[in-house]
């Protein structure tokens, strides 16, 4: 007989939990005292202007900025990320928007890069293909000749799908993607938004960094939004159309709302 699995219940614990975050660079300060929960099993999408902060707080809980001040909490407990490294170790995976694969590899070099698996010494090819093409199929990645396949002749959707491939291999639990549909045609923008419906799926948190609202709106269950450092509003999807999510953006507010705001129930 098969256990039951519990649904996850808004009540829960956040998997990560951001709270009063600031980060200078010198005199400039990129984040002020930003909160942000990540739920499992949800798409939180984090929108801004160009010079919102984005980058720098994807960065601050990745683990490549420490942050000046504030707190992050992984599963309930408050931890340090010092480190890309850290972050991993925590399952923390980020794939950025130059999605830093090597082009002169194929998929299976690239997915292990930096992680080899040895045999008596030697490279274990067989192991490492064979876990790269149960991950690929696991995700449904189905356009990609072979896993033996150079990067340099991937598509921009497929090289998308390797990169979070890769990330997914390494026992995540959050996934964060930057701008992952950027310069990307219809179809394979298609096979990127399916592929984060199916890492929410399979339990993930997920953040998705995107100026695209039109996508945002397809596969968020959550929005957040920063505006010029500050985090105004969080709150589920459904809370918001797309108007109102352009005016936290543009002026960090909109007409009657003062201040940040989070609202879930």
């Amino acid at each position: 007989m098969t256990a039951a699995v519990a649904e996850p219940r808004a009540t829960e614990e956040p998997l990560l939990k951001v709270r009063g975050l600031d980060k200078h660079f010198g005199p400039v300060q990129a984040l002020y005292h930003v909160d942000l929960d990540l739920p499992s099993g949800q798409v939180t999408a984090l929108c801004g202007d160009n010079g919102a902060g984005k980058s720098v707080l994807t960065k601050c809980i990745a683990g490549i900025y420490p942050a000046d001040h504030g707190e992050v909490f992984w599963e309930g407990r408050q931890v340090h990320v010092r480190s890309a490294r850290d972050a991993s170790r925590l399952g923390i995976e980020t794939v950025y928007q130059d999605l830093a694969l090597a082009d002169n590899l194929d998929i299976v070099q690239n997915m292990f890069l930096g992680r080899e698996r040895l045999r008596l010494g030697l490279l274990d090819e067989d192991s490492m293909e064979r876990a790269a093409g149960e991950t690929l199929a696991s995700l449904r990645v189905t356009t990609v000749r072979s896993v033996r396949q150079p990067v340099a002749s991937l598509s921009g959707g497929q090289r998308q799908s390797v990169a979070v491939a890769k990330a997914v291999m390494w026992n995540s639990k959050l996934v964060i993607m930057d701008e992952p549909t950027a310069a990307l045609g219809v179809v394979q923008t298609r096979q990127v938004l399916d592929l984060i419906k199916r890492l929410r799926d399979r339990g993930l948190a997920v953040m998705v960094i995107s100026h695209n609202l039109t996508d945002v709106f397809e596969v968020a269950d959550r929005i957040a939004v920063l505006y010029l450092g500050r985090l105004v509003v969080q709150d589920k999807a459904s809370a918001f159309d797309l108007q109102t999510v352009v005016q936290y953006m543009t002026t960090g507010g909109t007409s009657g709302t003062n201040g940040a705001r989070t609202k879930e129930s």
